[in-house]
């Protein structure tokens, strides 16, 4: 039987302002840091990843989970002063670093989706030393194209005058969702698509621009991922506007240790649409690690998370049971 597990926030001051991690499990269990995309948090990004008792069974038997909030994205959070710096990108990577440091983790495994995909692999090429695997759900790597950049800058606008409007909340909803779950004229929304409108009306506005002015201010970082220490798995769905900048990132990395599931009839928030297409993906990718899915959530020993224990052969995409070229998965929608 699947338990629900509530979590301990803890709230950190760090050299660019305080920031809320919200921590499941056993913290005596290796670490997997996770990063949301633009104006979600943990509920809103990676609750269909942890509703799913199968994932949620892999990941809670190995890992003590710690979800990193963007500044300001928390749960009840209040509106951040326009008095206080804006961050870069750069700026929220050391967060993350001070972040570990709070809690006196060393290596860990990393879960990003979208903007937080690239604040991790910003992350793990600063500090390499301190990131053993890289899970990225619909990654940026380069800066934003002109089409993101305008539209991003409309979104700026809309949320500096007019707040969370229903406009805002459409356009992430489509940098979130495919068309299929989003609906239409004659088709009504699904529910992960109403659930997730409902909880970006409790995103502070302010909160979210300051988010939305780091990324938009991103830089291309295609030419550090060549010196990656640790293994990449890449999750894009199809249908994500990011997802040739995925197709571009998974030709960067060196192919012994990265591999790339790209999931039909899917929006870039794999995470919450398509979570089960995850699993299994997930489940070879933690064998080379001598992490395995367990029959249950309790008495088992703690899972190894050291590389030093895997041969070369082990961190190949053939041995995670992945083709090296895009393995197509479609999961039959729930009506």
């Amino acid at each position: 039987m699947f338990h629900v597990i509530y979590p301990q926030e803890h709230v950190i001051h760090t050299s660019c302002g305080s920031v809320s991690v919200a921590v499941f499990g056993d913290q005596d269990k290796p670490a997997l840091v996770t990063y949301p995309d633009l104006s979600l948090n943990h509920m809103s990004c990676f609750q269909g990843l942890f509703f799913c008792p199968e994932a949620a069974s892999l990941l809670l038997h190995n890992f003590c989970i710690y979800h990193i909030s963007p500044p300001g994205h928390q749960l009840g959070a209040a509106a951040i002063s326009s008095d206080d710096h804006v961050p870069t990108v750069d700026d929220l990577a050391d967060q993350v670093s001070e972040v570990l440091d709070y809690f006196g983790l060393g290596a860990v495994m990393c879960l990003g989706v979208t903007a937080g995909a690239y604040i991790l692999t910003l992350f793990a090429t600063k500090y390499r030393e301190r990131v053993i695997g890289l899970i990225l759900v619909s990654p940026l790597c380069k800066a934003p194209s002109w089409t993101e950049w305008l539209y991003n800058k409309v979104m700026s606008n809309l949320l500096y005058f007019y707040g969370m409007c229903s406009v805002v909340k459409d356009c992430l909803l489509q940098r979130y969702f495919s068309k299929e779950v989003r609906g239409g004229p004659q088709v009504p929304e699904s529910d992960i698509v109403q659930a997730c409108r409902s909880l970006l009306d409790e995103r502070q506005s302010t909160n979210v621009l300051r988010f939305l002015e780091a990324i938009s201010g991103r830089y291309d970082i295609t030419e550090r991922l060549k010196k990656l220490q640790c293994r990449t798995l890449i999750f894009v769905g199809e249908n994500s506007p990011f997802h040739s900048e995925a197709i571009d990132m998974i030709s960067k990395l060196d192919r012994r240790y990265s591999a790339l599931v790209e999931v039909q009839a899917c929006g870039s928030m794999v995470t919450e649409e398509q979570p089960h297409a995850m699993l299994i993906p997930m489940e070879y990718f933690f064998m080379g690690y001598g992490l395995y899915r367990p029959c249950q959530l309790s008495g088992s020993p703690r899972s190894p998370l050291s590389p030093s224990c895997i041969s070369p052969e082990l961190l190949s995409p053939e041995s995670m049971g992945l083709k090296l070229k895009p393995i197509k998965t479609r999961i039959s929608l729930q009506v």
